[in-house]
């Protein structure tokens, strides 16, 4: 309930299924595979394992409107087929949530085995919690600060997460430090990209502009965008992926940042799929690979 009074205050739809916004689905050939439905007014997200493709109905009680989806085998294969089940994702951003959006479109789109169930924002009114806004998903703002008064405390964001039943945690431009009690619930389970080839040019006041602007003036000819978990510190978790992107001897910092940015919108998107079927591994050593999903022997 908790969760619940928190999220109401920051979205225009509830959240959380209840018994006002319900689904029903009706298959005209006998049971042989598992659905599961959530609604929220303008949404509707859902998983299927059928076994051949059917008609699915979908009632909202409030608003008295039916919406008929047809669900293929081949469109949920990947569920079918590996049994993985799809991850709820919480994203944090604090200016245009530029990553976010590729995200959401990628889960969207099938790519990414896994929803955005909340977006998590240090303010209010940035960019990408005015997407998330139109895209009809919960947007809460943490933390709690003299700009930001109606922000959540720590434990209510962990708490918040939970009630939710988020998997995995994605900063994605978020300029705040993480608490420790978010860290704690959620071990190897929060991801951050910086702009910079880390450990180079990493740590606390070394975010956007600022970091392709020492790039630049450190004479580098290679940087690029870095994918880390993220333990109590600024860009000191173990590094997962990278992306070399090459320094041109006349860039500015804008035209590195730009180049950068296209390679963290690809990049992102193949980790969060990567992590959303499981296929993060971690050697004795607690170093993270990736295992390829084309052929598993080999790893990343």
């Amino acid at each position: 309930m908790e969760a619940q009074r928190l999220l109401s205050g920051f979205c225009s739809t509830s959240p959380i299924p209840n018994a006002k916004t319900q689904c029903f689905a009706k298959f005209p050939s006998p049971s042989s595979s598992t659905t599961s439905f959530a609604q929220s007014h303008k949404w509707v997200s859902f998983k299927a394992r059928p076994l051949s493709t059917k008609l699915i109905k979908c009632t909202n009680t409030t608003h008295t409107e039916t919406a008929e989806v047809v669900v293929s085998s081949d469109s949920y294969s990947q569920d079918s087929i590996s049994g993985i089940p799809r991850k709820k994702l919480a994203v944090f951003v604090s200016g245009g949530g530029s990553n976010f959006r590729s995200i959401h479109e990628a889960c969207l789109n099938g790519s990414i085995l896994g929803d955005v169930v909340v977006l998590v924002a240090s303010k209010q009114g940035c960019g990408g919690a005015d997407y998330a806004r139109d895209k009809s998903l919960p947007v809460i703002v943490f933390p709690k600060t003299k700009l930001e008064p109606d922000g959540i405390s720590p434990a209510d964001l962990v708490a918040t997460l939970r009630g939710l039943e988020v998997d995995f945690v994605l900063l994605a431009g978020y300029l705040k430090l993480i608490p420790v009690e978010l860290i704690q619930a959620y071990p190897r389970s929060i991801l951050n990209i910086h702009p910079s080839l880390l450990p180079a040019f990493g740590g606390k006041g070394n975010y956007g502009m600022k970091v392709h602007k020492a790039v630049i003036a450190s004479g580098a000819r290679y940087s690029g965008p870095t994918i880390h978990f993220v333990d109590e510190h600024y860009d000191t978790g173990r590094i997962l992926a990278q992306r070399v992107v090459p320094v041109l001897a006349k860039d500015t910092a804008e035209e590195l940042a730009a180049r950068v940015l296209r390679e963290e919108h690809v990049l992102y998107v193949e980790v969060t799929k990567a992590l959303c079927e499981e296929r993060i591994i971690w050697r004795e050593d607690g170093v993270p690979i990736i295992r390829s999903k084309e052929n598993p022997a080999e790893y990343s």
